[in-house]
């Protein structure tokens, strides 16, 4: 071997392999890829912080990361999530405080992602389920409570004129 170089090594290996020999000699070429790598890294994970600050007590977990080697031979964070329980709490008054705090979270970075929008409609959805389950609850409440509770006797004649009145007990 006159390069001092395995050729079994794939080209992205080789440009790592070199930059790890010669630390602190990177091109210009690369020197602009580790900026930019370092940056990606920087959104990337203040973007997870963000869903998990607003998750509270929601998260499964601490975020998650896919990383890739830069130039410079350092791992770079280029993507992640942060996993929340999106399940229905155990009543619908508790469903609608959890589906807002999921919709918080999924909004929380400055940039939601495509997935996090689709986590916060979802969420959406959930709350008015709920909404509507609340509705159905208190409009069932109101008829069984006018059928057992209330009579309604129409015109009994009145006491005082002898006239017939509408006469409803509550």
């Amino acid at each position: 071997m006159v390069s001092g170089v395995s050729p079994a090594l794939p080209e992205g290996a080789l440009f790592r392999e070199q930059a790890a020999k010669a630390p602190g000699r990177l091109t210009a070429q690369q020197q602009v890829a580790v900026a930019q790598l370092a940056q990606i890294d920087r959104r990337v994970r203040a973007h997870e912080q963000a869903h998990l600050a607003a998750a509270g007590g929601l998260t499964r977990g601490g975020p998650s990361y896919s990383y890739t080697t830069g130039p410079d031979g350092k791992q770079y964070a280029v993507g992640g999530e942060v996993s929340i329980d999106t399940s229905p709490a155990a009543n619908p008054e508790e469903t609608i405080a959890k589906a807002q705090q999921i919709q918080a979270a999924a909004n929380a970075p400055a940039d939601p992602s495509p997935q996090d929008r689709q986590v916060a409609a979802a969420a959406v959805q959930m709350q008015i389920e709920a909404q509507l389950q609340i509705a159905a609850q208190r409009s069932q409440q109101a008829r069984g409570s006018s059928g057992a509770d209330r009579r309604l006797s129409a015109y009994a004649p009145s006491q005082d004129s002898g006239r017939p009145l509408l006469n409803l007990i509550a």
